[in-house]
Protein backbone atom coordinates (compact mmCIF):
# COMPACT_ATOMS: atom_id res chain seq x y z
CA UNK A 1 0.00 0.00 0.00
CA UNK A 2 1.17 3.36 -0.94
CA UNK A 3 1.49 5.50 1.74
CA UNK A 4 1.52 9.59 1.74
CA UNK A 5 1.74 12.41 3.90
CA UNK A 6 -0.38 15.50 4.03
CA UNK A 7 1.00 18.52 5.63
CA UNK A 8 -1.92 21.04 7.36
CA UNK A 9 -0.47 24.35 6.88
CA UNK A 10 -2.99 26.59 9.12
CA UNK A 11 -2.00 27.38 12.50
CA UNK A 12 -3.29 25.22 15.55
CA UNK A 13 -5.51 27.98 16.59
CA UNK A 14 -7.35 28.63 12.83
CA UNK A 15 -8.29 24.95 12.77
CA UNK A 16 -9.25 25.22 16.24
CA UNK A 17 -11.88 27.84 15.43
CA UNK A 18 -12.72 26.30 12.02
CA UNK A 19 -13.90 23.38 14.05
CA UNK A 20 -16.13 25.57 16.71
CA UNK A 21 -17.31 27.32 13.71
CA UNK A 22 -18.68 23.89 12.52
CA UNK A 23 -16.16 24.04 9.50
CA UNK A 24 -13.79 21.17 8.32
CA UNK A 25 -10.22 21.65 8.55
CA UNK A 26 -8.49 21.51 5.07
CA UNK A 27 -7.42 18.09 6.06
CA UNK A 28 -10.25 17.03 6.93
CA UNK A 29 -11.35 18.12 3.57
CA UNK A 30 -8.50 16.81 2.07
CA UNK A 31 -8.99 13.56 3.41
CA UNK A 32 -12.95 12.98 2.35
CA UNK A 33 -12.12 14.06 -1.26
CA UNK A 34 -9.21 11.04 -1.74
CA UNK A 35 -11.85 8.85 -0.26
CA UNK A 36 -14.11 9.42 -3.16
CA UNK A 37 -11.14 8.34 -5.23
CA UNK A 38 -9.33 5.21 -3.37
CA UNK A 39 -8.89 4.17 -0.16
CA UNK A 40 -5.72 2.65 -1.00
CA UNK A 41 -3.60 4.73 0.68
CA UNK A 42 -1.89 4.74 4.14
CA UNK A 43 -2.24 8.27 5.01
CA UNK A 44 -0.11 10.59 7.92
CA UNK A 45 -0.58 14.12 8.71
CA UNK A 46 1.35 16.55 9.97
CA UNK A 47 1.44 20.67 11.08
CA UNK A 48 5.10 21.40 10.71
CA UNK A 49 4.06 25.02 12.75
CA UNK A 50 2.87 23.07 15.60
CA UNK A 51 4.22 19.36 16.03
CA UNK A 52 6.68 19.41 18.48
CA UNK A 53 8.44 16.18 17.08
CA UNK A 54 8.44 17.90 13.10
CA UNK A 55 12.72 17.51 13.64
CA UNK A 56 11.94 13.34 13.95
CA UNK A 57 8.98 13.65 10.95
CA UNK A 58 11.74 15.03 8.77
CA UNK A 59 14.44 12.80 9.55
CA UNK A 60 12.13 9.88 8.23
CA UNK A 61 10.66 11.34 5.11
CA UNK A 62 11.97 8.90 2.60
CA UNK A 63 9.17 6.38 3.61
CA UNK A 64 6.75 8.24 1.93
CA UNK A 65 5.45 7.63 -1.74
CA UNK A 66 3.91 10.96 -2.04
CA UNK A 67 3.04 14.39 -0.10
CA UNK A 68 0.33 17.06 -0.78
CA UNK A 69 0.74 20.20 0.62
CA UNK A 70 -2.66 22.15 1.20
CA UNK A 71 -4.10 26.06 1.96
CA UNK A 72 -3.42 28.05 4.82
CA UNK A 73 -4.67 31.41 5.62
CA UNK A 74 -1.00 32.83 6.19
CA UNK A 75 1.56 34.73 4.09
CA UNK A 76 4.52 33.78 2.85
CA UNK A 77 6.58 36.77 2.75
CA UNK A 78 5.69 37.33 6.68
CA UNK A 79 8.52 36.48 8.83
CA UNK A 80 7.13 34.56 11.65
CA UNK A 81 8.65 31.23 13.72
CA UNK A 82 5.20 29.28 12.34
CA UNK A 83 6.19 29.86 8.25
CA UNK A 84 9.81 29.67 8.53
CA UNK A 85 9.13 25.75 10.46
CA UNK A 86 7.06 25.44 6.93
CA UNK A 87 9.97 26.35 4.87
CA UNK A 88 12.13 23.94 6.18
CA UNK A 89 10.26 21.46 6.49
CA UNK A 90 9.17 21.91 3.12
CA UNK A 91 12.92 21.44 1.91
CA UNK A 92 13.16 18.70 3.72
CA UNK A 93 10.30 17.08 1.60
CA UNK A 94 12.05 18.45 -1.65
CA UNK A 95 14.64 16.52 -0.57
CA UNK A 96 13.15 12.86 0.34
CA UNK A 97 9.73 12.80 -1.23
CA UNK A 98 9.54 12.10 -4.78
CA UNK A 99 5.79 13.52 -5.62
CA UNK A 100 4.70 16.62 -4.61
CA UNK A 101 1.02 18.09 -5.27
CA UNK A 102 1.52 21.93 -3.66
CA UNK A 103 -2.56 22.98 -3.58
CA UNK A 104 -2.78 27.26 -3.20
CA UNK A 105 -0.43 27.79 0.48
CA UNK A 106 1.28 24.55 -0.54
CA UNK A 107 2.69 26.18 -4.04
CA UNK A 108 3.86 29.05 -2.25
CA UNK A 109 5.89 27.58 -0.11
CA UNK A 110 7.20 24.88 -2.76
CA UNK A 111 7.88 27.98 -5.15
CA UNK A 112 9.73 29.48 -2.34
CA UNK A 113 12.09 26.92 -1.29
CA UNK A 114 12.54 26.40 -5.05
CA UNK A 115 14.13 29.95 -5.59
CA UNK A 116 10.70 31.41 -6.72
CA UNK A 117 8.77 34.44 -5.01
CA UNK A 118 5.40 35.03 -3.74
CA UNK A 119 4.22 39.05 -3.16
CA UNK A 120 0.48 40.14 -2.66
CA UNK A 121 -1.29 39.94 -5.96
CA UNK A 122 -1.96 43.48 -7.25
CA UNK A 123 -4.44 42.34 -9.60
CA UNK A 124 -7.46 41.56 -7.18
CA UNK A 125 -7.72 37.84 -5.32
CA UNK A 126 -10.17 34.87 -5.34
CA UNK A 127 -12.80 35.26 -2.60
CA UNK A 128 -13.75 31.45 -2.82
CA UNK A 129 -13.89 31.06 -6.63
CA UNK A 130 -11.61 31.44 -9.59
CA UNK A 131 -13.25 32.30 -12.85
CA UNK A 132 -11.67 31.56 -16.54
CA UNK A 133 -8.56 29.53 -15.68
CA UNK A 134 -6.91 28.81 -19.18
CA UNK A 135 -4.85 25.54 -19.79
CA UNK A 136 -2.08 26.75 -22.07
CA UNK A 137 -0.48 24.31 -25.05
CA UNK A 138 2.06 22.87 -22.43
CA UNK A 139 -1.19 22.12 -19.46
CA UNK A 140 -3.11 20.69 -22.57
CA UNK A 141 -0.24 18.00 -22.35
CA UNK A 142 0.48 17.92 -18.80
CA UNK A 143 -1.36 14.61 -17.29
CA UNK A 144 -2.50 16.80 -14.26
CA UNK A 145 -5.02 18.32 -17.03
CA UNK A 146 -6.12 15.20 -18.48
CA UNK A 147 -9.85 15.18 -19.24
CA UNK A 148 -10.11 18.67 -17.74
CA UNK A 149 -12.18 21.36 -19.87
CA UNK A 150 -9.16 23.77 -21.45
CA UNK A 151 -11.03 26.37 -19.47
CA UNK A 152 -12.67 26.14 -15.88
CA UNK A 153 -13.64 27.72 -12.84
CA UNK A 154 -12.89 26.65 -9.39
CA UNK A 155 -13.24 26.80 -5.83
CA UNK A 156 -10.50 28.73 -4.64
CA UNK A 157 -9.18 31.21 -1.83
CA UNK A 158 -5.93 33.49 -2.43
CA UNK A 159 -4.64 37.06 -2.06
CA UNK A 160 -1.49 35.96 -2.95
CA UNK A 161 0.38 34.68 -6.00
CA UNK A 162 3.68 33.27 -7.09
CA UNK A 163 5.44 36.50 -9.11
CA UNK A 164 8.40 34.62 -9.88
CA UNK A 165 9.22 30.77 -10.87
CA UNK A 166 11.61 28.76 -9.95
CA UNK A 167 14.20 27.30 -12.76
CA UNK A 168 13.12 25.77 -15.38
CA UNK A 169 9.21 25.74 -14.09
CA UNK A 170 6.90 24.46 -16.81
CA UNK A 171 3.59 27.21 -16.62
CA UNK A 172 0.45 25.24 -17.05
CA UNK A 173 -2.29 27.32 -16.35
CA UNK A 174 -3.42 30.81 -16.12
CA UNK A 175 -6.30 33.16 -15.51
CA UNK A 176 -7.06 37.33 -15.38
CA UNK A 177 -6.12 37.38 -11.57
CA UNK A 178 -3.00 34.95 -11.36
CA UNK A 179 -0.71 34.42 -14.13
CA UNK A 180 0.40 31.13 -11.94
CA UNK A 181 -2.75 28.84 -11.48
CA UNK A 182 -0.79 25.63 -12.45
CA UNK A 183 2.77 25.06 -12.67
CA UNK A 184 5.11 22.05 -13.11
CA UNK A 185 8.44 21.99 -11.51
CA UNK A 186 11.82 20.08 -10.17
CA UNK A 187 13.47 20.88 -6.61
CA UNK A 188 15.56 18.49 -5.04
CA UNK A 189 14.45 14.88 -5.86
CA UNK A 190 10.80 16.39 -6.27
CA UNK A 191 8.30 16.28 -9.10
CA UNK A 192 6.12 18.82 -7.92
CA UNK A 193 2.42 20.06 -9.32
CA UNK A 194 1.51 23.34 -7.82
CA UNK A 195 -2.23 24.87 -8.08
CA UNK A 196 -3.00 28.24 -6.91
CA UNK A 197 -6.58 26.67 -6.26
CA UNK A 198 -8.61 23.85 -4.60
CA UNK A 199 -10.11 21.26 -6.48
CA UNK A 200 -10.62 19.34 -3.06
CA UNK A 201 -13.08 21.82 -1.32
CA UNK A 202 -16.49 21.73 -2.15
CA UNK A 203 -18.31 25.67 -3.16
CA UNK A 204 -20.27 24.96 0.13
CA UNK A 205 -17.47 24.97 2.18
CA UNK A 206 -16.22 28.15 0.14
CA UNK A 207 -19.59 29.50 0.89
CA UNK A 208 -18.99 28.83 4.56
CA UNK A 209 -15.39 30.38 4.89
CA UNK A 210 -16.58 33.84 3.80
CA UNK A 211 -19.58 33.97 6.09
CA UNK A 212 -16.59 32.70 8.96
CA UNK A 213 -14.18 35.43 8.02
CA UNK A 214 -16.60 38.08 7.23
CA UNK A 215 -15.73 40.47 9.56
CA UNK A 216 -11.82 39.92 8.47
CA UNK A 217 -12.78 40.44 4.72
CA UNK A 218 -14.31 43.46 5.23
CA UNK A 219 -11.15 45.24 7.62
CA UNK A 220 -8.95 43.75 4.75
CA UNK A 221 -11.42 45.34 2.16
CA UNK A 222 -11.46 42.23 0.24
CA UNK A 223 -15.81 43.56 0.35
CA UNK A 224 -17.01 46.76 -0.15
CA UNK A 225 -19.75 45.88 2.55
CA UNK A 226 -21.87 42.60 4.11
CA UNK A 227 -24.23 43.27 0.60
CA UNK A 228 -21.11 42.77 -1.52
CA UNK A 229 -20.86 39.82 0.30
CA UNK A 230 -24.52 38.55 -0.15
CA UNK A 231 -24.21 39.09 -3.92
CA UNK A 232 -20.81 37.12 -4.23
CA UNK A 233 -21.97 34.23 -2.14
CA UNK A 234 -25.03 33.94 -4.26
CA UNK A 235 -22.90 34.13 -7.59
CA UNK A 236 -21.25 31.08 -5.99
CA UNK A 237 -24.27 29.13 -5.33
CA UNK A 238 -25.41 29.66 -8.66
CA UNK A 239 -21.95 28.00 -9.98
CA UNK A 240 -22.45 25.12 -7.57
CA UNK A 241 -25.27 24.47 -8.83
CA UNK A 242 -23.68 23.94 -12.41
CA UNK A 243 -20.42 22.41 -10.81
CA UNK A 244 -19.71 18.67 -11.68
CA UNK A 245 -18.00 17.11 -8.38
CA UNK A 246 -16.31 14.86 -11.11
CA UNK A 247 -14.63 17.45 -13.18
CA UNK A 248 -13.77 19.64 -10.15
CA UNK A 249 -11.16 16.91 -8.50
CA UNK A 250 -9.88 16.46 -11.63
CA UNK A 251 -6.40 17.38 -10.61
CA UNK A 252 -6.58 15.45 -7.26
CA UNK A 253 -7.91 12.48 -9.43
CA UNK A 254 -5.22 12.69 -11.71
CA UNK A 255 -2.15 13.23 -9.35
CA UNK A 256 -3.50 10.11 -6.92
CA UNK A 257 -3.09 8.10 -10.33
CA UNK A 258 0.38 9.37 -10.60
CA UNK A 259 1.07 8.07 -7.56
CA UNK A 260 -0.55 5.08 -7.26
CA UNK A 261 0.95 3.68 -11.00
Amino acid sequence: MKKILIVEGNLKEENQSFTEGGIKTHTESLKDSISYFTNDLEIDVVNPSSDKNISEVAKGLEKFDGMIWGGSSLNIYNDTLEIRRQIEFMRSCQNKIKKILAICWGLQVAATVAGGQVKRCMTGSHRGIAHNIEINSSGLQHPIYKNKSETFNTPAFNFDEVVKLPKNSILLASNPINKVMGVNFKSGVSDIWGIQYHPEITYDKMISLIHFRKDRLLNNKAFVDEQEINNHVAMIAEENKKSNKDLRMRELENWLNYLLK
